[in-house]
């Protein structure tokens, strides 16, 4: 079996990768979910540029800390040796979405209203789904 090249190799190249990634989807996503949330307005905009570098400090730790090793678990698990490359991306992106989007829902929101409330849980089942939607078209289209 050959090495598969269009993926990161080594460390330097996991952290450009993860840096380009993650700076995109932070700029995409978030300003998607506000909008869809409180309107798409020039303010909205200006307040979700207030806060996205603590949101992308946030999602560089969680993908590190928590999902990575989560989804390399899963993916084992649900991709035989004989599948493609196309399969183990998608079900990457699929679990990374999934497990981002669970944490994120709650987390950012503590971190968009500068407090920890119980908000975002009791709004959760009807944030996540268009969080995950978002998330998942945003980088099943850029990765």
């Amino acid at each position: 079996m050959h090495e598969e090249t269009r993926l990161p190799r080594n460390g330097k190249e996991f952290a450009l990768f993860l840096a380009i990634i993650s700076i995109l989807s932070v700029n995409i996503i978030a300003p998607l979910i506000m909008g869809f949330e409180f309107g798409f307005s020039k303010d909205v905009y200006i307040r979700t540029l207030q806060v996205i570098s603590f949101v992308w400090i946030c999602v560089i730790l969680l993908v590190t800390l928590v999902a990575n090793p989560i989804v390399n678990q899963l993916v084992q698990k649900f991709v035989a040796p004989v599948d493609g490359f196309n399969a183990r991306v998608l079900f990457t992106i699929l679990f990374s979405v999934t497990i981002l989007s669970i944490l994120l829902t709650v987390s950012e929101t503590w971190i968009g209203l500068r407090e920890i409330s119980m908000e975002p849980i009791r709004t959760f089942f009807y944030d996540w789904p268009r969080n995950f939607f978002i998330a998942f078209w945003v980088e099943a289209l850029i990765a």
